[in-house]
C-alpha cells in the first residue's frame, strides 16, 4: 500500500498494527496508527454471532467512558444501532463499509448516551464477516477535534478494509490464548442458557465452575452457607440439573460449540 498523501505513512501505519497482531500493545498501536492514518480520536470494536447480542472486544483512545459505552451497547443499545440492518443483511461477506454518520439516524437515548454524554462529534464504520462471525470497528472524533474533514474520511475509508482484516485476526488470536477464567465469566455476560439465572445464583455458579467449595463461596461472597446451598438449588433447577458435573457439562458446550448464525 502507498501512502495515501504526502505526510502520511499508511504504509508504515498498518504495518505497525499487523506486527501487533496478538500482543498486548495492540490497542495502543491501533489507535495511534488510526490518528496517523485520520486523526481518529477513538477506536470501539464488537463482534456479533447473530442478531440477539453483542460484545465489546475492544475500546482505545481519548474517549473516558469507553468501557462503559462498549458495555451499555453489548448489554441493550446494540438492538438501536441502525447499521446492524446493513450488517446483517450482507452477512458473510468479507467486508461492509457503513454508511456515513448522521444522528438523525439514532433513537434519542442512544444519542444521549453515545454522542451527547461521550461528546462524539463523527464517527466512520466498517465490519466484516469471519465465518460466523462478524467484527463491526467503529472510528470516533470527539468535540475536542471536531469532525472528519474530507480527506480524513476518504483516508479512513481507504483503509477501512485493511483494519477491520487485521482487527479480526487479532481478536482471533487473543480469544485463543485468553484466560480460562475469562472465557467462563463471559459466559454468564453473553446469554444462552445461563441467562435464566439471578445475579447471585450467576456468582454461585460461577464460583463452583472455578472450583471453589461452598464454605468459600460463602467466605467470598459475604453470605451464609444455607444461602450457598439456596442459591446453588434454585439454579440447578433452572437450567434443568441435579448435579455440578452437569452444571460443568453445560460450561464445557457453551465454551466450545460454534455459535449459530441466524
Amino acid at each position: 500500500m502507498e501512502a495515501i498523501r504526502p505526510g502520511v505513512d499508511a504504509t508504515g501505519a498498518v504495518s505497525a498494527m499487523v506486527l501487533a497482531i496478538g500482543q498486548p500493545s495492540f490497542p495502543d498501536v491501533l489507535i495511534d496508527s488510526l490518528r496517523t492514518i485520520a486523526g481518529v480520536g477513538h477506536c470501539m470494536v464488537f463482534t456479533f454471532a447473530d442478531q440477539r447480542s453483542a460484545r465489546c472486544l475492544l475500546s482505545t483512545g481519548n474517549i473516558a467512558i469507553g468501557p462503559d459505552l462498549g458495555a451499555a451497547y453489548s448489554e441493550h443499545f446494540h438492538t438501536a444501532d441502525p447499521n446492524r440492518e446493513a450488517i446483517f443483511q450482507r452477512a458473510k461477506a468479507q467486508h461492509i463499509l457503513l454508511p456515513n454518520f448522521a444522528r438523525r439516524m439514532y433513537p434519542r437515548g442512544y444519542r444521549k448516551l453515545f454522542f451527547e454524554d461521550s461528546e462524539i462529534v463523527d464517527k466512520a464504520a466498517t465490519a466484516i464477516w469471519v465465518g460466523d462471525h462478524c467484527t463491526y470497528v467503529n472510528f470516533y472524533r470527539t468535540a475536542a477535534q471536531g469532525g472528519f474533514a474530507a480527506d480524513e474520511r476518504q483516508r479512513i475509508t481507504a483503509v477501512a478494509p485493511v483494519v477491520a482484516a487485521i482487527v479480526a485476526r487479532h481478536c482471533q488470536e487473543h480469544a485463543a490464548v485468553a484466560d480460562p477464567a475469562d472465557k467462563l465469566a463471559s459466559l454468564f455476560a453473553a446469554g444462552g442458557p445461563l441467562s435464566v439465572l439471578t445475579a447471585r445464583e450467576k456468582d454461585v455458579c460461577r464460583r463452583i465452575l472455578d472450583g471453589f467449595s461452598s464454605e468459600a463461596i460463602a467466605g467470598e461472597l459475604g453470605i451464609a452457607l444455607n444461602s450457598v446451598f439456596t442459591y446453588r438449588k434454585r439454579a440447578y433447577e433452572k437450567l434443568g440439573i441435579a448435579s455440578q458435573n452437569e452444571l460443568f457439562a453445560i460450561a464445557l458446550r457453551l465454551m466450545t460449540a460454534p455459535r449459530p448464525l441466524n
